[in-house]
């Protein structure tokens, strides 16, 4: 199962998590990832958590935005995750959402530059280098070197830099920086294909190959013996995204007359009471189809295989349905 991972949003409990990462890591499946939604829980200290009750599987953020931790503590979190999950962790980055970010009074200005400079300053810290300095409007360290704890061997961490990625700069981006990328959710594959092919365009600036770039995406899956069941909460989801993440509906090129038509039925976020059921009329079933894995569970693992028949490395399953044991069954 080199091919299938397997991660986790705001549900279910963490313990439920912790056990079903231990499931998962028994049914082989290749990697475990957490993903830092809103402001349900840190991403950071499930992972430890994995870290410390898992053996061999990967294990990894999708994502933590580099916004709200600076440089220097996300290299010193993923050094110490690294260090009880030696060879097993991935830090998968992202640009942040506005509307979040707003209310905590963040202007992510320049996310690509952004980006690429603290990128640029975790590798620096990560290969131990003494007395990092690197001086910008958005990244500022000044004489920073990694520690490490008293009794570590000074030995540079073995983590690898993912970014999430879904707008064709960033792709390229993380084609030319990254040891890979995480494509989000909620895209066809069709917009895979298109996606790797801008990371082969960025991987070519830096002298890189696209070989030398892990491609994973995450793909959500609605189970339910009843298919109609699934499709309803697939398209719920759908709905949602399209209301309140713009850059999705930019990706799908979404007609905007119908993008602000379901924004304004649904009530952006938080949504109005009932705003998400009502705005699901204007979203198309075969838009859904496209979007989610959905359906029974043969369905489930047919929908699924079209990513990884894009030209993916590993899809990275995420249950939108609460049936967790089964999904990790099925497509073990």
């Amino acid at each position: 199962m080199a091919d299938i991972g397997f991660g986790f949003l705001d549900r279910p409990g963490v313990a439920e998590q912790l056990r079903l990462a231990k499931k998962a890591e028994t049914l082989g499946y290749a990697s475990l990832w957490v993903t830092e939604t809103r402001l349900a829980r840190d991403a950071i200290s499930i992972l430890g958590a994995m870290a410390a009750t898992t053996e061999r599987i990967r294990l990894g953020t999708a994502v933590v935005n580099t916004w709200t931790r600076g440089p220097a503590l996300m290299s010193v979190t993923f050094a110490t995750l690294a260090n009880l999950a030696p060879g097993r962790i991935n830090m998968g980055l992202g640009a942040y959402w506005d509307p979040l970010a707003w209310k905590q009074g963040i202007n992510r200005n320049m996310p690509l530059r952004q980006m690429r400079e603290y990128i640029g300053v975790v590798r620096r810290l990560l290969a131990l280098e003494d007395g990092v300095t690197f001086e910008s409007d958005l990244i500022n360290v000044r004489d920073l070197t990694l520690d490490l704890g008293h009794d570590d061997p000074r030995i540079a961490p073995d983590v690898k830099i993912f970014i999430g990625a879904t707008g064709p700069k960033m792709m390229e981006l993380t084609g030319e920086l990254a040891d890979g990328v995480l494509m989000n959710g909620i895209l066809p594959p069709s917009h895979t294909r298109s996606s790797i092919q801008r990371l082969a365009a960025g991987a070519a600036l830096a002298g890189r190959s696209l070989d030398d770039v892990e491609k994973l995406q995450l793909v959500n899956v609605s189970m339910n013996k009843d298919a109609d069941v699934a499709r309803y909460d697939a398209k719920r989801l759908v709905t949602q995204y399209l209301g309140q993440q713009s850059h999705f509906a930019k990706a799908l090129s979404f007609p905007n007359d119908k993008l602000n038509e379901i924004k304004t039925v649904m009530g952006g976020w938080p949504p109005k009471q009932g705003g998400i059921e009502s705005a699901m009329k204007l979203v198309d079933d075969a838009l859904v189809d496209d979007l989610i894995a959905h359906g029974t569970p043969e369905q489930c693992r047919t929908s699924a295989q079209r990513w990884l028949d894009a030209g993916l490395d590993q899809i990275v399953l995420i249950p939108l349905s609460r049936n967790y044991d089964e999904i990790l069954e099925v497509f073990a």
